[in-house]
């Protein structure tokens, strides 16, 4: 009897923990119900823009709902976070590069939202980043640039947008004792069309945003800031083989759910997402095509290598005496 009613007692309390994992679990299976958005933090052509349209047309298929894809470009990408925060739907969803929002903390003094409010789900791609120059200028590799604005200092011009990627371009300046003068943007085409125009003379932005320019004879590609050479441009070194390490930094690309989602969900997006990246050869090419290296992660990975840029502009911010206000 005694042994009966202890079997009793685990199987009753046993029952009493299940209604609690109930609604985790039906939520990661029944989920989506209805359609889903993607809401992008750059405009249409930018590398996020062309593999979340791609994966946007196969989720559809897989998941059997409609998922849109909605560009909400400028603010520094606060305008697409906020609206995705605002939300509070699950089926509300950020596609950002995680540059669009880690250098927030660093120049801006109230932020409509928390980090936390943005819950890494999958990672999917390193974009490729690279510095390039108009067709004009007689550099033929980064040193050759950061020799001549040694020869004229504070002669030269370098298009910026704000972000991540200014602070540790900046940053790198300084370290090396070079003068190169900053011309603020908020279009980062209207950057590289500057660029080609010999406006400005330096300019790091992702290889999907300077391509146009490249492809017309208009601009070259000095190096990229990745931590390997991209296969669509092999022939361009990285920032590290040019002799700067420094400069280096991999575009990181991924997908952001609101803090309330579970994390049973976020993996298994996760894992249909590289899932369908892994057999579908279309995304891949189209990636590999537009500079960008396909690079699938489960939410843990994502949230790690955010973490480790992070690092890397925490480093460059401190160099050039700024705090984060937040």
């Amino acid at each position: 009897m005694r042994r009966i009613r202890r079997l009793l007692i685990i199987l009753a309390l046993g029952l009493a923990t299940m209604p609690a994992l109930w609604p985790a679990t039906c939520v990661a299976q029944d989920w989506p119900t209805r359609p889903v958005k993607f809401i992008l933090t750059l405009g249409p052509g930018s590398g996020s823009d062309i593999s979340a349209r791609l994966l946007a047309d196969r989720l559809t298929k897989k998941w059997g709902q409609p998922v849109v894809v909605e560009n909400r470009p400028g603010g520094d990408g606060i305008v697409a976070i906020n609206a995705f925060v605002s939300a509070h739907d699950d089926h509300v969803l950020l596609y950002a590069p995680s540059s669009s929002f880690i250098a927030h903390p660093y120049q801006h003094d109230n932020l409509s939202y928390k980090p936390a409010d943005l819950a890494p789900i999958a990672r999917i791609s390193n974009t490729v980043v690279g510095i390039s120059v108009p067709i004009s200028s007689p550099a033929k590799t980064l040193k050759d640039v950061v020799d001549e604005a040694r020869a004229k200092p504070g002669q030269l011009n370098w298009a910026g947008l704000t972000g991540a990627l200014d602070i540790i371009f900046e940053g790198w300046l300084k370290s090396i004792g070079v003068d190169i003068k900053k011309v603020p943007y908020r279009n980062p085409v209207e950057a590289a069309s500057d660029l080609a125009a010999g406006r400005v003379q330096v300019y790091e932005s992702a290889y999907a945003i300077a391509r146009p320019q490249i492809q017309a004879g208009k601009i070259k590609m000095l190096a990229v800031t990745n931590t390997a050479r991209a296969s669509a441009i092999p022939d361009i070194p990285t920032v590290a083989e040019a002799g700067y390490p420094a400069l280096t930094m991999d575009g990181l690309v991924g997908l952001f759910g609101p803090p309330s989602m579970p994390m049973a969900l976020r993996e298994r997006l996760a894992a249909e997402i590289r899932q369908i990246m892994d057999s579908d050869p279309i995304i891949k090419d189209r990636l590999v095509l537009t500079a960008q290296i396909p690079n699938p992660g489960k939410p843990a990975e994502f949230a790690k290598s955010i973490e480790d840029q992070r690092a890397v502009l925490a480093k460059s911010a401190k160099n050039l005496g700024i705090n984060a206000k937040q």
